[in-house]
């Protein structure tokens, strides 16, 4: 972590918990050492912020193009070490998203991931894209499930006076099977339930989607 990265996190948390009721639960699970992949649900533009400052270390987002092209963002997309991700693009396009990721972790540095690839328009969690458990799977690297929660309500100016609760529930690591070659198409949502089903188990019922569990 950079020395203005650990300025912004300083500057930045008490302001937070002024404008929030803000809440980190798990954070014994966050192994401090090592590569890791952070996977969560996404409801919110501010859903990057709230990860970054509820962990001790710093998270390399995978952010969609767009971002990149936008000259608000960019700067500090930069900054924050970001890197660009197509929804939708060839499969050498793909891949070098891949070893972007790749870089990140062989350092030992933290690489964080919405797997449904976009937000969700009614908070619940949606089917995950493959990406996130598949290069989890081939570089053999931990996953940390985490559930944000609250973010929905951020809407309009009212929650500046409301002080919506946000809670950041963060899971036990995990590690997927692990696999080499070209996966199936099967495989590959195979890998991708295992890890969607653990960001679920993390969330209250009521958000949890398509992933709920049937209790008859």
């Amino acid at each position: 972590m950079s020395l203005s990265q650990r300025f912004v996190l300083a500057l930045f948390r008490p302001l937070l918990k002024l404008l929030f009721s803000w809440k980190v639960v798990g954070v014994k699970n966050i192994p401090l050492t090592g590569p890791l992949i952070v996977v969560a649900n996404h409801v919110h533009a501010l859903d990057p912020f709230f990860l970054t400052f509820s962990f001790p270390r710093w998270i390399h987002f995978l952010a969609k193009e767009e971002l990149f092209r936008s000259a608000i963002t960019r700067p500090f997309l930069h900054w924050a070490r970001s890197i660009p991700a197509r929804r939708v693009g060839k499969i050498a396009e793909k891949q070098q998203v891949l070893e972007s990721a790749k870089r990140i972790l062989e350092k030992g540095l933290v690489l964080g991931i919405f797997p449904e690839g976009k937000r969700s328009q009614d908070g619940k969690l949606m089917r995950g894209k493959p990406g996130p458990a598949v290069i989890a799977s081939k570089l053999g690297v931990t996953l940390l499930p985490v559930a944000i929660v609250g973010t929905d309500k951020i809407k309009g100016l009212s929650w500046l006076w409301k002080r919506p609760p946000i809670v950041i529930n963060i899971g036990e690591p995990f590690r997927l099977p692990p696999t080499n070659g070209r996966l199936s198409k099967s495989q590959m949502q195979l890998l991708t339930s295992q890890l969607m089903t653990r960001i679920a188990a993390l969330l209250p019922a009521e958000y949890q989607g398509m992933w709920k569990k049937d209790e008859n």
